[in-house]
């Protein structure tokens, strides 16, 4: 069978850098699928995805000019549908062959096959391969089709009349299947073997292209284009590193991988050079002018070995002048007013300290049913200073988040700290500085407290109670800042619950799937001794009749949220289903309880006391309301006298070893209790005929599932 390699190019207009891998990489999935979905591309085949700001392209290696003929068996109707009783063919029979090209000359080859119910007609036939031509312009408008397009635009065709939707006007088609051409077609284009290089730096314009196996490196040589996403952005990447280490001292390019994809898909010829500004600007927050130049001008700021900003930064210019003086001047240009309006934002921002701004956050709308964010502030105030008071009665020289300079713990200072903070944490959303830079909301923030003088753990506070703001995040440093940041997200959680605003599918506006995360990171990572009902309880107060009573919900939402996380750090189903389906209060104990799960899961104990954990259960179930207080004189079979010894014995211990947290040792301990439950279980008819005895029975039962359940449901274990 004939193969070549195929080589499929869509020449356009400047496509969305942001979505430009993205695109390019879905064009030559579904393209290279397709192909291999019809039988012409060969097992060996491999597909290689182009992309640049002009152009989608995909090449293809092994592709068959044919696909091979298939046989293939089509399932007809039954035998006594299809024949008459003397073997002829029915109507039904004839349309059914018709449908699929044949006439009655096939009936004589038709095969019979028992389906288990009744003899079916088949009719085997070959199947002849589909021609590149027709599979490709299949794979073709399908690649198009599925484009994860951000935006379409409509545009008109040449003729003046046709119109197309695509994400940018297109204008040649390329499609080679090893030098020749395939006559296929997309967007009113026909395709070809032309295609162009750099806008002004190609050597050659038009591009005729030799084969598909010559494309990048005609591209390269020729067009002055370097047309593979991921050799650009290597090739950008190695240029960045080359650069800083020219300017010396230490010097690195910021890391910021989606900058890094964003320049790649804005050039087709990268060149890197070094610009700077005027040293006056680094008075500003780093954090400011970083900013500024990564997402106003696609820049990559000069950090120094300390990891402070330079006044040097780098461009990725489109094009290679001999003299790039005019390049770097039309940058360093450009970019002084950028500084200048930061530095300007922060200077005027100093002048009104934070504690000024508080009446102006009344003005500003937070939700339609939760009114503004200075109601919003009150209230997290007030469930920060709940959280406050309940975390600083556990709090002890040994375990402190936070001490004073002295050395002991405050709880005044402590408060006065946190209601601080909590009044200021949103002061910076109507600085001016964050009204441009909305990304800066804490950062700016932390600033200005600095500078009106307040104490660091409120500067801290003030920017981490954002913190986590995404997976993998840091978390608040000091106590201060971690009392907001819980006190902030579960305002956010119980007002968003109580109005009726929970996440729904795939939609999460408010974020509560990350605040969740947020609070339940805070607890286990910062092994806090809050209890997660207490929390919520503490917050709805703050509400008053805004919302209504959502602790149930709220609370399986955050568990749930704590499920998913736990399965994702490795924890097995059945574990985090045994642990959690006791909730918990304090999710900080969680982590120990599940591996005391492990731990027990792996005795040879384990299996049979979790059935008879799930069977105790059960029998439980239908038995309401036992007490689980036991008659000594009431207990007759020896298994039964057995069992009550052995819990008297083991349970205390268990019980002493779970109050000391000590999880692992609790439930190896229980352990012992196998045999005396097998004998039990094997030798006791716990629904006695007698009342009495009944109820002593279950009570023991009653006994036992109490000891048992108190790390975790051993009943989930069960296989």
């Amino acid at each position: 069978m004939n193969t070549a390699s195929l080589l499929v190019e869509l020449f356009v207009e400047e496509l969305p850098p942001k979505a430009l891998r993205q695109l390019g990489d879905a064009f030559a999935d579904v393209l290279f699928a397709q192909l291999k979905a019809q039988g012409l591309a060969g097992a060996a085949a491999q597909s290689t995805a182009y992309a640049t700001p002009r152009r989608l392209a995909v090449h293809v290696s092994d592709v068959r000019a044919q696909a091979e003929d298939q046989a293939v068996s089509h399932k007809l109707m039954p035998a006594s549908v299809g024949l008459t009783a003397d073997g002829q063919a029915t109507p039904a029979l004839l349309k059914k062959l018709a449908a699929l090209g044949a006439d009655a000359s096939a009936v004589a080859g038709l095969e019979r096959v028992h389906d288990g119910k009744a003899e079916v007609l088949h009719l085997r036939a070959t199947l002849t391969g589909v021609m590149l031509a027709e599979g490709l312009q299949k794979a073709l408008d399908e690649a198009i089709a599925r484009l994860p397009i951000p935006k379409l635009m409509r545009y008109q065709l040449e003729d003046g009349w046709s119109s197309v939707h695509f994400v940018r006007p297109a204008h040649g088609l390329v499609a080679l299947h090893g030098s020749e051409v395939v006559p296929v077609s997309a967007l009113g284009l026909a395709a070809g073997r032309t295609t162009h290089g750099h806008r002004f730096e190609a050597a050659k314009d038009p591009i005729t292209l030799t084969n598909a196996d010559s494309y990048a490196r005609q591209l390269h040589h020729e067009g002055a284009v370097i047309a593979s996403f991921a050799e650009r952005r290597a090739e950008i990447a190695r240029q960045l590193a080359a650069a800083a280490q020219a300017v010396g001292g230490g010097a690195q390019a910021i890391e910021d991988a989606a900058l890094l994809d964003e320049v790649t898909a804005l050039v087709e010829r990268p060149n890197v050079l070094t610009c700077q500004f005027d040293a006056e600007y680094l008075a500003v927050p780093q954090e400011c002018l970083i900013l500024t130049m990564k997402a106003n001008q696609k820049y990559f700021p000069l950090l120094d070995g300390a990891g402070k900003l330079t006044n040097r930064f780098l461009v990725v210019s489109n094009i290679r002048p001999d003299d790039a003086s005019a390049v770097i001047e039309g940058n360093e240009r450009v970019v002084r007013p950028r500084l200048a309006d930061a530095k300007f934002f922060f200077d005027q921002d100093r002048k009104k300290t934070l504690a000024s701004r508080v009446p102006e956050l009344a003005k500003v709308v937070y939700h339609n049913q939760l009114g503004t964010q200075g109601e919003r502030v009150a209230r997290v105030r007030a469930i920060a200073k709940a959280v406050g008071s309940q975390l600083f009665a556990h709090l002890t020289h040994a375990n402190a988040l936070l001490q004073t300079p002295e050395g002991e713990i405050a709880e005044d200072w402590l408060l006065t700290c946190i209601d601080n903070a909590a009044l200021l944490a949103k002061t910076d959303l109507v600085t001016d500085m964050v009204g441009e830079f909305p990304e800066l909301q804490g950062i700016m923030g932390a600033y200005y407290a600095v500078n009106d003088g307040l104490p660091d753990e409120v500067a801290h506070a003030i920017e981490d109670h954002y913190k986590p703001r995404f997976a993998g995040d840091s978390l608040p440093r000091e106590t201060v800042g971690v009392v907001v940041a819980l006190a902030d997200k579960l305002e956010t959680l119980v007002g968003m619950f109580g109005t009726g605003n929970p996440p729904t599918g795939d939609r999460d506006p408010f974020a509560l799937r990350r605040h969740a995360l947020g609070v339940i990171r805070m607890l286990v990572e910062k092994h806090l001794p809050l209890s997660l009902p207490e929390l919520l309880a503490h917050a709805q107060p703050a509400f008053e009749s805004k919302i209504t009573d959502i602790s149930e919900p709220l609370s399986s939402f955050i568990y749930e949220r704590l499920s998913g996380s736990l399965r994702d750090q490795g924890y097995g189903a059945q574990e985090v289903d045994a642990v959690l389906s006791l909730r918990p209060a304090l999710l900080a104990q969680v982590a120990p309880r599940l591996d005391a799960v492990r731990a027990f899961a792996a005795l040879p104990e384990a299996q049979a006391l979790a059935a008879a954990n799930k069977r105790v259960t059960n029998i439980l179930k239908k038995a309401d309301g036992v007490e689980p207080r036991v008659k000594p004189e009431l207990l007759v079979e020896a298994a039964e006298k057995d069992l009550y010894g052995a819990l008297q014995t083991i349970a205390p211990q268990a019980g002493a070893q779970f109050e000391q947290g000590d999880y692992t040792a609790s439930l190896k301990t229980l352990a012992g209790l196998r045999a005396p439950v097998d004998a039990f279980f094997e030798h006791v008819m716990v629904n006695a005929e007698e009342a009495e005895l009944r109820a002593n029975r279950l009570g023991l039962l009653q006994q036992l599932h109490d000891a048992m359940n108190r790390v975790a449901d051993l009943s989930r274990l069960a296989a």
